[in-house]
């Protein structure tokens, strides 16, 4: 299947049959405003990109142009005014204060990373506001570039911890450009039942990212000062790279996630998936089958039902569950059991 004509498919299939992706359309958010019949739990995320010499004014007016078409989050990129003598600021500074305001107005979660001042301390923080504008979650950047963030005056102090986030329509995780070389920050984020890792960067990262999604089954948007957006699946297939496709320097991209899609592999769970199918068909389909890997994907078909809980009941198991729990009882098998 084509990639395109899948992610019209995975579109259509979060929000209604007939429905093909218009990323921003009057239909695409008529379909996934409040009071329609949502299919799975689909999310409406938006990724703005553009380089970090942009004046605050025009980063507030694509924010406000965005959040206007009606979305659930807003992702901005590393940093997002710059890192340099002048841009410390802290959380009641000008961006969060004027970014928060949008939030609010437009009721949206949004993504605004900031080269944050706390006390003495520098930090690379990607700052998460709730759809009233306050600030629910701070990431700081773990792994900062150590010959460029750690080497300023004052220098980029590491973040200590992974953060993610339940919002009211799912788990988010955050990380932030270098800290794609860390396999364990994007485990611990997979632990801790991330379904959409928001990540902003200076720079692309390309099959570096993709690995993370192919490894940890979650959606993955990027937000990045190329200015250029990718968007993963859950089972790490590219779904969209946009590359300054608003002009003058920016990028837009608008995409409908579904967050009820589940992907499991095939060891101990045809028999089971095959009885679902047969028997609840109507309310769930198969959306991906991938031999190689030996996994499939389920998705729900009806509004008010769940691919994910009518895989639980029908006693599936998850390929992240599995795999923690093959390690687990591996583990066992080494004598290596802890009480």
């Amino acid at each position: 299947m084509e990639r395109r004509q899948f992610v019209n498919n995975l579109v259509a299939g979060a929000l209604g049959a007939g429905l093909e992706m218009n990323r921003g359309s009057a239909a695409e958010q008529a379909a996934a405003g409040e009071g329609s019949a949502k299919i799975g739990r689909p999310v409406r995320a938006v990724s703005i990109g553009f380089h970090t010499n942009l004046a605050l004014e025009r980063v507030a007016a694509l924010v406000d142009q965005e959040g206007a078409k009606g979305c659930d989050i807003i992702a901005l990129p590393e940093t997002c005014r710059g890192q340099n003598g002048r841009s410390q600021e802290s959380l009641d500074g000008p961006t969060i204060s004027t970014i928060a305001r949008l939030a609010q107005k437009h009721q949206t979660y949004i993504v605004c990373p900031i080269d944050r001042k706390d006390g003495d301390l520098r930090l690379n923080s990607a700052v998460l506001l709730d759809r009233r504008g306050q600030v629910v979650c701070i990431y700081d950047k773990m792994y900062p570039v150590w010959q460029g963030e750690c080497l300023k005056n004052p220098p980029v102090h590491p973040g200590e911890a992974v953060r993610v986030y339940s919002t009211d329509f799912g788990r988010v995780g955050l990380a932030i450009c270098f800290d794609v070389n860390w396999t364990s920050l994007w485990q611990q984020m997979s632990n801790q039942g991330a379904e959409l890792v928001i990540w902003p960067s200076a720079y692309s990262a390309g099959r570096s990212l993709q690995a993370q999604a192919i490894q940890h089954n979650y959606y993955i948007m990027s937000a990045t000062w190329v200015p250029d957006c990718l968007v993963y699946d859950i089972d790490g297939e590219l779904l969209i790279h946009d590359h300054e496709n608003a002009g003058d320097g920016t990028n837009v991209t608008r995409v409908t996630l579904d967050l009820d899609r589940c992907i499991f592999h095939q060891d101990l769970n045809l028999a089971k998936r095959d009885e679902l199918l047969k028997t609840r068909g109507d309310d769930v389909a198969q959306d991906k089958w991938l031999p190689m890997e030996g996994w499939f994907v389920l998705r729900a078909k009806r509004p008010g039902e769940s691919a994910r809980d009518l895989a639980r009941q029908s006693g599936l198991e998850e390929l992240r569950h599995y795999i923690n729990r093959s390690r687990s009882e591996i583990d066992k098998c080494r004598g290596w059991e802890f009480s």
